[in-house]
């Protein structure tokens, strides 16, 4: 069975592909997860952040955003400490700023989950790549979510990272054509 390459590089890699990546996630506390992790990832691969995912589950109380909204500064220093995670102060920072900005979200649009896939008019945009090296990084979608969750108070969303969390959420299928997932996922 073919599948993407990138999901070759690792078991942990080839079951967040088989099981996770592409699917339409329209759980807030599920995108407010991606959404942190994908900060996180800045500069570092996605397999790093797949290898500490359980530990940034235990660190950031389940990524129950009202709790990470409210973490004081005794709480971060923890975080800081905590090898689980990327000890990363501004990226830790963030996730902290980002869950007060969720919030805010949540209480314009009822969740989140109808905030961030408007961008997409709430259905998965189904692509065709043939090669990994077609997959773009960023897009005119992710440039716009990007601009809109900075206007909102947001870090660490730029284009790429924005263009990430559609792909992980499902809000994009960037499965190439070869790829066993690509068809199961585009007759959902």
């Amino acid at each position: 069975m073919n599948k993407c390459v990138w999901a070759l590089a690792s078991p942990l890699e080839g079951h967040y592909h088989d099981h996770e990546w592409g699917v339409p996630v329209h759980d807030d506390r599920l995108l407010f997860e991606f959404l942190i992790l994908e900060g996180a990832q800045a500069g570092l691969s996605w397999a790093t952040i797949l290898k500490k995912r359980e530990g940034y589950r235990k660190a950031f109380d389940n990524f129950d955003v009202a709790t990470v909204a409210a973490y004081s500064d005794t709480k971060i220093n923890a975080l800081l400490d905590n090898p689980d995670i990327i000890r990363n102060r501004l990226k830790i920072h963030s996730a902290v700023s980002n869950a007060q900005a969720f919030i805010k979200i949540q209480q314009e649009f009822g969740n989140f989950d109808s905030y961030i896939w408007r961008f997409v008019d709430f259905r998965p945009l189904h692509n065709h790549w043939q090669h990994k090296q077609d997959v773009p990084a960023t897009t005119p979608v992710s440039d716009a979510m990007s601009k809109d969750l900075k206007k909102r108070g947001f870090k660490f969303v730029g284009s790429t990272i924005c263009y990430a969390h559609m792909q992980a959420t499902g809000m994009v299928n960037d499965h190439t054509t070869d790829c066993f997932r690509h068809h199961q996922l585009s007759e959902e």
